[in-house]
């Protein structure tokens, strides 16, 4: 415990935001870093608790409670307060190979663990991780760890994002060569081009890909498994296969007008913003635009809130955000009590920009779109009806129409961000894997094990959309078990 009295001593201080109206006129990072000093009193508030929930890594009724890394936060937060930094950042990378991926994009499950939560606001655990991490590349702590002795093993990884990079970097520690094949023409899956620059900067990751290259991975860009090189060439050019292709299937909104133009998934809408961005800085004209137009975005969470954003970038007439889910309270109800995660209404980033731009929250709730009306085969508005959510007898929450509450609202372009329901089939088939009820490749969590002999799975494509934490969880523990599976046995935690 850095300082026994440090939590009652020092209030929370969250990092600070750039102001929203000027954020909004770039794609930078919307966040600035706290002076050193101050960081060290934000990490003297951990209380070092004998049971530290904030590392437990459990799932309670299905919600996430504490870091599914395990990362060791009241170590971290000891040596942080201490100005022990570089051992700080030692006990961070034994259990997260990219702090600085989960430190930006990541929830927090470990903050809605926290134990001061309980009386207090909780420790800022994803804050005082950036600051470790970065301080690491900095200080040229962070270096090349190219291994002595290689295996002979040589072993494919298919998909770059969390989970793919995850296993690869682990695979790789131990001394097995590790080709990742990507079929978009930059790695790093939905760390690239799923997640908005100003939220996660694309140098942030090519820093750390280029590292992992030093370190001897081979990343192989353009290259589609069942496209450009079969299967079966890669079961007979490898001694073992992890496939890492995530759940990449939108949902979509099959209602009438769905064929009209101008209505996009928001996975299409933000990749082809961020790959205009980084190939000309938005001037090839190859991304849909917002610019003076009316957008709509269907989904509620971080994906819709990273619309929102984008779109006010563009320079959007104006943006709404609709979500068929009620409300969140405003604080932990008696259904939700700690150490689950928080299920709270939380104003995000695009959202307060939104307010500063607009003067309005561009969320409402409890609405479900029922048809799209288009002109000339665009779309130009779309027409809802206000839902209620009842149980039914056995306690399950069903909606209801509430008659009379038909509304139609002007759309020039409809964002669908309603999440996504599993991973792409034909690389499964060919393959032959075996999926489960979910349409997921069945695989027993902590084992990773398919129905092929030497073909393993690990992140959204096992499991379904989930947090890039436990993408990387998944990507460790499949690159453990594939490691066992070629050595017999494995170092790797």
């Amino acid at each position: 415990m850095g300082k026994p009295t440090g939590f009652m001593e020092y209030k929370r201080e969250e990092l600070p935001y750039r102001d929203p109206l000027e954020r909004i006129k770039d794609w930078n990072e919307f966040s600035v870093p706290l002076p050193e000093c101050a960081r060290m009193e934000q990490a003297a508030r951990c209380m070092d608790c004998g049971t530290p929930f904030c590392q437990s890594g459990m799932v309670i009724e299905g919600l996430p409670s504490g870091c599914p890394l395990n990362n060791l936060i009241p170590e971290w937060n000891h040596l942080i307060y201490n100005d022990m930094w570089e051992d700080a950042l030692e006990r961070l990378l034994k259990t997260n190979n990219f702090p600085e991926f989960t430190a930006r994009v990541c929830p927090a499950p470990c903050e809605g663990a926290c134990t001061l939560g309980v009386i207090d606001p909780q420790i800022t655990i994803r804050n005082n991780e950036m600051a470790v991490i970065e301080r690491g590349f900095e200080e040229g702590w962070i270096k090349p760890y190219i291994p002595v002795k290689r295996t002979g093993k040589k072993i494919a990884v298919i998909g770059s994002g969390p989970a793919g990079l995850a296993c690869a970097d682990q695979l790789n520690k131990v001394g097995h060569s590790v080709t990742v094949f990507e079929r978009s023409d930059r790695v790093g899956g939905l760390l690239m081009y799923g997640i908005p620059n100003m939220k996660l900067e694309k140098g942030v990751v090519e820093r750390r890909l280029e590292l992992m290259e030093k370190e001897g991975i081979v990343f192989r860009t353009g290259v589609e498994v069942g496209k450009d090189v079969m299967a079966d060439d890669i079961k007979e050019q490898f001694d073992a296969t992890v496939l890492c292709c995530g759940a990449t299937i939108p949902r979509d909104l099959k209602v009438e007008g769905r064929d009209l133009d101008g209505i996009y998934f928001a996975v299409d809408y933000l990749t082809g913003n961020t790959k205009s961005l980084l190939d000309s800085n938005l001037s090839d004209d190859n991304h849909v635009l917002a610019k003076d137009k009316d957008v709509i975005v269907i989904g509620g969470g971080d994906t819709g809130n990273d619309c929102v954003a984008t779109a006010i970038r563009q320079g959007c007439r104006s943006v709404r955000q609709f979500e068929i889910m009620p409300e969140a309270a405003a604080e932990r109800t008696s259904e939700n009590p700690w150490p689950q995660f928080p299920k709270i209404k939380k104003t995000d980033y695009g959202q307060k920009e939104c307010i500063a731009l607009f003067g309005n929250d561009p969320r409402q709730y409890c609405i479900s779109t029922k048809s799209f009306s288009g002109t000339d085969g665009k779309v130009t508005s779309l027409n809802t009806i206000q839902i209620e959510w009842g149980k039914d007898n056995e306690g399950r929450f069903f909606p209801r129409e509430i008659e009379g509450s038909e509304e139609s609202y002007k759309a020039d372009i409809v964002l669908l961000a309603m999440g996504f329901i599993g991973p792409e089939k034909d690389i499964l088939n060919d393959f032959g894997i075996e999926t489960d009820a979910r349409g997921n490749v069945k695989a027993e969590y902590g084992i990773h094990t398919t129905n092929i002999d030497g073909i393993f799975a690990a992140g959204d494509i096992r499991r379904g959309q989930s947090l890039v934490v436990w993408a990387i969880k998944e990507g460790r523990e499949a690159a453990r078990e594939c490691d066992k599976y070629l050595m017999g046995s494995s170092i790797l935690p």
